[in-house]
């Protein structure tokens, strides 16, 4: 069998798509990006405020983060949506303090590279309502789809720009086959197709029998510690592992299994020839998740011509909290802020 970067290597251009190979990007400094919201920053101010959304009989904390206070007859920004993984809520994903290491909220640059940025805690995570429901990737489609009933409310804005990152990146993909006229662009972080010969899956699964029989885990201090290094160790400052679960287990040391059990028994979720929008999939080099090949056969099908694949040099599972998180900001602000083409 051929690895998966030989397989790379044969596909490294595909029709109407753009494949970006690590180095490109790494080449492509991000100081311009680091310069963009260092303006916002430097002032030790950013915008936030704090909504509910409703699911039903369940209210879902949400979150938002811009470089000033809306004002009323303002032209509206373009809104960035970020949607967690299975295992920590959205602040602690997105906008984590991390004292003496340097900047790791991704709300705090994208606020200052000038989008209206929001995230949200899933059902039965962090500050959101407490069910007895797994939380699987449908009810966190839902979600999403109440999420976005806010921001409209809120801005005005009928589509949104969406990044999910792990099991994120899947509810973000059903929600953008759910709700196409609502999406604006789309990023999949760290995203899984079927899953095959998927190294965190396989061992993951181990554990299948007690996804169907528990709803909820255990996700406690060294399960958070894991996140980081089993795929490749040094990928990450290790003190972003202690920061991260100091802040989520202030919730408790359980969270759904809801995820799981979708990801270890129930995949595919997203068919990606119903994803009409624009996708950039973004993968870090050593992630364990999915494979290369699992990810290009997704890349593969989507139907939009505007779409791209990067694979990230130095990071593993999470592109956001990496030691090169700056190469995930410069990739992800280029495609969103990309000029829509001509029609042909």
């Amino acid at each position: 069998m051929k690895s998966d970067r030989s397989s790379l290597s044969r596909r490294s251009v595909m029709a109407g798509a753009l494949m970006a190979p690590a180095a490109a990007l790494a080449q492509s400094s991000a100081q311009g990006v680091q310069k963009a919201f260092a303006r916002t920053s430097a002032s030790g101010k950013v915008w936030s405020s704090e909504y509910w959304a409703q699911k039903g009989d369940v209210k879902l904390y949400m979150f938002r983060k811009r470089a000033t206070a809306p004002k009323a007859g303002e032209k509206a920004l373009p809104v960035l949506f970020l949607i967690h993984g299975s295992s920590n809520s959205g602040r602690s994903s997105f906008d984590l303090a991390t004292p003496g290491r340097g900047e790791y909220s991704v709300m705090n640059v994208f606020a200052g590279l000038g989008y209206d940025v929001w995230t949200m805690d899933h059902e039965n995570y962090g500050r959101s309502s407490q069910t007895q429901s797994n939380s699987d990737i449908a009810s966190g489609a839902q979600d999403i789809k109440a999420g976005v009933d806010v921001i409209a409310k809120e801005t005005g804005a009928q589509k949104v720009h969406l990044f999910g990152e792990s099991s994120g990146a899947i509810r973000v993909g059903v929600y953008a086959m759910l709700q196409p006229e609502r999406v604006d662009r789309v990023v999949l972080g760290a995203f899984t197709y079927k899953g095959d010969n998927s190294p965190t899956l396989t061992e993951r699964a181990k554990g299948l029998e007690f996804y169907r029989t528990h709803n909820r885990r255990l996700r406690d201090r060294s399960m958070i510690r894991s996140i980081f290094t089993r795929d490749k160790p040094g990928t990450t400052d290790p003190a972003i592992a202690e920061f991260l679960a100091d802040e989520e287990l202030k919730y408790g040391d359980q969270v759904p299994t809801g995820t799981y059990l979708d990801m270890t028994s129930n995949l595919p979720l997203v068919d990606p020839k119903k994803v009409l929008a624009p996708v950039m999939l973004v993968r870090g080099e050593y992630d364990g998740i999915a494979t290369v090949s699992d990810i290009s056969d997704f890349f593969g099908q989507l139907p939009n011509g505007d779409r791209q694949f990067v694979i990230l040099p130095g990071m593993a599972h999470s592109v956001v909290q990496g030691l090169n998180r700056q190469v995930f900001w410069h990739a992800m602000h280029a495609f969103l802020s990309m000029p829509k083409p001509a029609r042909t």
